[in-house]
C-alpha cells in the first residue's frame, strides 16, 4: 500500500518537514493500522523539526504526537476495522511514526476507543486537551471544590490552558486566567474565565511566600510563573504542574510547602498508563468535556504543518489547530 506522509528529515543544514508518498513498509510494527483523519499541532510537534530539539531520537520521522481516526486493520480482538479510536503520547511522533500521515500503525495498548466524541472533536482536544483534564483531575483528587475559592490558570490562551479554562468553569469554578497575550481577554471570558490578569510574576523578584490567593492552580508554564503560583496558593491548596514553556528552572523555597501546606501534583500525559487513559477519555465526553470547544479550535490542512508549528514556536498562537489529513494531501 503506498500512501502520502509528512516526513521529517535532518539534514546538515537543519531539519525538513517534506511531503512524501511512502508505503506501508516504512511504518513501525504495530497490532493496529488507523486511517488518520486527523492529528494535531503541539509545541513537541514543534520540537521535532527544530534542530537540537531533543525529543526525536531517530530521523527521518513522521511527526504528530496525536492523531485520530479509523481503525483499518488490527491483529488485537479488542480492536476490528471500522472502529474510532484516538491514540496519542507513549512514543507516538517522537520514537515511533505518527499522525502526520494518511495511515498510522500503533501497539494496541496504546489505542483509545471513541465513544461520545467524534475523531475531530479528539484530535481538538489531542495531548494538550488530555492533559488539561489530568490536571484538573488531579485538583479534583486533591479534594479542591469550587467552595473553596478561586482557581488560577497560567498560559491561559495555550492548548492545555484555554482548555483548562473551559473544563474547570464547566464545573463551577471561579477561574482567574492568566496570560501575557493582549486582546485574548473576550476568548478567555467565552471559555468561562471570571476575569483574565497579565502573565505572572508581574515583579522582576518572586517572594519566597506572597499573598494568599489561590485555592488551586493549572499551570503549563514553569520557571518564574510557578515560582509565583507556589507562593500565592491558599493553605492547603495544590498547583498541577505541566509545561516548562517559561523555562525548567523553579527558582522557589520550601516555604510554601512547609508553612501552607501547598502540594506540586506533576502531571505527565506521555507514560499515562492506558487503563485510566481510557476511563479519563471516556470522561472527556461527558463531565469533562469542554463547553466551547469550537471556540478554541483553529483548523489547517495538514500540508500547512509546518507553519502552524513555527507559529506556536514562536508564541504566535492560540487555542487548539486541527489538522485535517484524510483528503488534505
Amino acid at each position: 500500500m503506498e500512501f502520502q506522509a509528512m516526513v521529517a528529515h535532518e539534514t546538515d543544514s537543519g531539519i525538513t518537514l517534506v511531503h512524501e508518498r511512502i508505503t506501508e513498509d516504512f511504518l513501525a510494527p504495530g497490532e493496529v493500522t488507523i486511517k488518520v483523519h486527523y492529528s494535531s499541532a503541539n509545541y513537541k510537534d514543534g520540537l521535532a523539526i527544530t534542530p537540537g530539539g531533543g525529543v526525536v531520537r531517530n530521523y527521518p520521522i513522521i511527526p504528530g504526537i496525536d492523531l485520530a481516526g479509523e481503525v483499518t486493520a488490527s491483529t488485537d480482538p479488542e480492536f476490528t476495522p471500522g472502529e474510532l479510536v484516538v491514540a496519542h503520547g507513549y512514543d507516538i511522533g517522537v520514537a515511533q511514526h505518527g499522525g502526520y500521515a494518511e495511515y498510522a500503525r500503533v501497539p494496541a495498548k496504546w489505542v483509545v476507543k471513541l465513544d461520545g466524541l467524534t475523531p475531530r472533536e479528539a484530535a481538538a482536544l489531542g495531548t494538550a486537551g488530555f492533559t488539561a483534564a489530568m490536571s484538573v483531575q488531579a485538583l479534583l483528587d486533591h479534594g479542591l471544590t469550587p467552595a473553596d475559592g478561586p482557581v488560577l490558570v497560567t498560559g491561559a490562551t495555550g492548548g492545555v490552558g484555554s482548555v483548562a479554562v473551559d473544563i474547570l468553569a464547566g464545573l463551577g469554578f471561579e477561574v482567574v486566567a492568566s496570560t501575557g497575550k493582549l486582546g485574548a481577554g473576550e476568548l478567555l471570558s467565552a471559555l468561562g474565565a471570571n476575569s483574565v490578569i497579565g502573565r505572572l510574576p508581574g515583579e522582576e523578584k518572586v517572594r519566597p511566600l506572597g499573598k494568599a490567593q489561590w485555592a488551586g492552580a493549572v499551570d503549563s508554564v514553569g520557571g518564574k510563573s510557578l515560582a509565583h503560583v507556589l507562593s500565592t496558593v491558599k493553605y492547603g491548596g495544590a498547583v498541577a504542574v505541566s509545561g516548562l514553556t517559561g523555562g525548567p528552572d523553579l527558582p522557589t523555597t520550601v516555604l510554601p510547602f512547609i508553612l501552607r501546606g501547598v502540594s506540586l501534583l506533576g502531571i505527565d500525559s506521555v507514560q499515562f498508563p492506558i487503563a485510566p487513559r481510557r476511563e479519563l477519555w471516556a470522561r472527556l465526553a461527558k463531565d469533562l468535556k469542554p463547553r466551547h470547544l469550537s471556540l478554541l479550535e483553529n483548523y489547517a490542512p495538514i500540508t500547512e504543518a509546518e507553519a502552524v508549528l513555527r507559529s506556536i514556536l514562536d508564541g504566535n498562537h492560540s487555542g487548539r489547530t486541527v489538522l485535517g489529513v484524510a483528503g488534505e494531501f
